[in-house]
């Protein structure tokens, strides 16, 4: 099998070098592979010694990928991993292709990938794997994904793969669950639709936020796993982390939050460039200092440690691996710009000003990127990027559902881009922004150099807030002023 499939593999990575001499993107050389090879990505994937790893989520899949990436490294584990992001089966495909070697061998012991939502029931059947981490379940263009109760069920069908026969689990530096029957499944205890999937599981591991300072007033009305899915009841929050994630029991039926294995308690968030909490989980407790801010973050690194935890990474691994974390490319991710000279009016001033790049897409998580931005003190700068490509969604009717008015008498300036960049600029208006304070300025380089050069007399941070394909974007330019690395190679 290995020798009919080596020459496919050599032409999909020719064709791959091509791409890329063109400017193609990451999942090109994957893409050609399944045609050339529609098993595969399971052929790959049964290469793997310790087997794969699955990541889903709407929110933070990435990050939180980064995370368990750093955690299983410091456990002394090669991993094959899609680290740039790219989360359908192109990206997965061009991944193994990557790290595929010959006579059958393979460059890594574990898997370990990010998939997109809608791509986890297909990527589960070919790949057996054995985990699967789902972190959350938000609304997220509607007009690519549907309602949240038909995820949940593309991911209940997901859940029936088992590990493959490949799976060697004796030989890893940690032991994790059985080789056979079904995946360990961690999920998010706080998120009322995921806990649901591992309701009727044995050996479940549940993780979630236990700390009554972090409790919102009400819940957001942009909430959405407000009813029991077992009999429709409205359920009772006794505390709102996030969203609709927190602690929640239904009055009718009885179903109630799980107890969760892994825990975060005393959390403090530190404006946008830090969070730190209390881990707690079977093995023992420390302190966890995160590089990357926001009660998100925190969420994101507790499913990381639960899914090192379901493995039986050591807990000495889990926590420096915490601690090391850099923020994923485009998450709160910092790039010193250098200012244009018209913009440096001493030689007492500094050329340069950092850039703070925030992924917005959605209300949950946009909602919490400006929580994280009302922490930090006086007025702010920001770059506002909205676009409304297939990866974005349509529809960018979320942003009346996102709470910008936490910013409402914070902002400085804003300068609005991206294809609606017109829309954008209406949704700050209503949020009680001055017009006067509001620039449309669709051409997304001039509008960096614009939003970059007009500096506060002391000069602070411009933050930028991208959708999805407005953040791949703007680290394209980046990379071309030589400011940012590129991180798809």
């Amino acid at each position: 099998m290995a020798s009919s499939l080596a020459p496919k593999l050599a032409l999909a990575r020719a064709v791959g070098a091509l791409s890329r001499m063109r400017g193609g993107g990451t999942s090109v050389p994957g893409k050609v592979l399944m045609r050339l090879a529609p098993a595969a990505i399971g052929e790959l994937g049964a290469r793997l010694p310790q087997g794969s790893v699955l990541i889903s989520a709407t929110n933070g899949k990435t990050t939180t990928a980064a995370m368990a990436a750093r955690i299983f490294e410091h456990a002394g584990v090669r991993l094959v991993h899609n680290r740039a992001g790219a989360n359908m089966a192109g990206g997965v495909a061009t991944t193994l292709l990557s790290a595929a070697r010959p006579h059958g061998g393979i460059d890594g012991e574990l898997g370990l990938f990010e998939v997109d939502e809608l791509w986890l029931d297909s990527l589960a059947a070919e790949l057996h794997p054995r985990a699967v981490l789902l972190s959350n379940l938000f609304r997220d263009q509607l007009d690519r994904y549907g309602e949240l109760d038909a995820i949940a069920d593309s991911w209940e069908r997901a859940l029936g793969a088992g590990p493959g026969p490949a799976a060697d689990v004796a030989s890893a530096p940690f032991s994790g669950p059985a080789a056979s029957g079904q995946p360990l499944l961690v999920l998010n205890a706080d998120d009322p639709v995921v806990a649901d999937l591992g309701r009727d599981r044995p050996g479940v591991v549940y993780f979630g936020v236990q700390d009554d300072s972090l409790t919102l007033a009400g819940m957001s009305h942009a909430a959405d796993a407000k009813h029991c899915r077992r009999c429709g009841a409205p359920y009772v929050f006794d505390a709102i982390y996030l969203g609709h994630l927190g602690h929640y029991r239904c009055p009718s039926c009885g179903r109630a939050r799980p107890e969760p294995t892994v825990l975060a308690s005393s959390v403090t968030l530190e404006g946008v460039r830090a969070a730190r909490f209390r881990l707690s989980t079977p093995a023992g407790e420390a302190e966890v200092v995160l590089r990357v801010p926001g009660l998100y973050n925190v969420y994101n690194a507790l499913a990381a440690a639960a899914l090192a935890t379901g493995l039986d990474v050591e807990f000495e691994s889990i926590v420096a691996g915490l601690r090391s974390m850099e923020p994923a490319f485009g998450r709160a991710e910092s790039v010193m710009l250098t200012l244009p000279d018209a913009a440096i009016d001493s030689v007492m001033q500094s050329a340069r000003r950092e850039l703070r790049i925030m992924l917005v897409k959605n209300p949950a998580g946009a909602n919490e990127v400006l929580r994280t931005l009302a922490l930090e003190p006086g007025q702010h700068d920001l770059l506002g990027v909205l676009n409304d490509n297939i990866a974005d969604g349509r529809d960018v009717s979320w942003i009346w559902d996102a709470d910008f008015e936490l910013l409402g008498g914070r902002v400085r300036r804003v300068t609005c881009s991206g294809s609606r960049a017109p829309e954008l600029a209406v949704r700050f208006k209503y949020a009680g922004i001055d017009p006067g304070r509001i620039l449309v300025q669709p051409d997304l380089s001039l509008a960096l150099r614009e939003a970059a050069g007009d500096r506060p007399p002391v000069i602070t941070p411009l933050y930028a807030l991208p959708t999805y394909t407005a953040m791949l974007a703007l680290r394209e330019l980046l990379i071309a002023r030589g400011e940012a690395r590129s991180a798809w190679w």
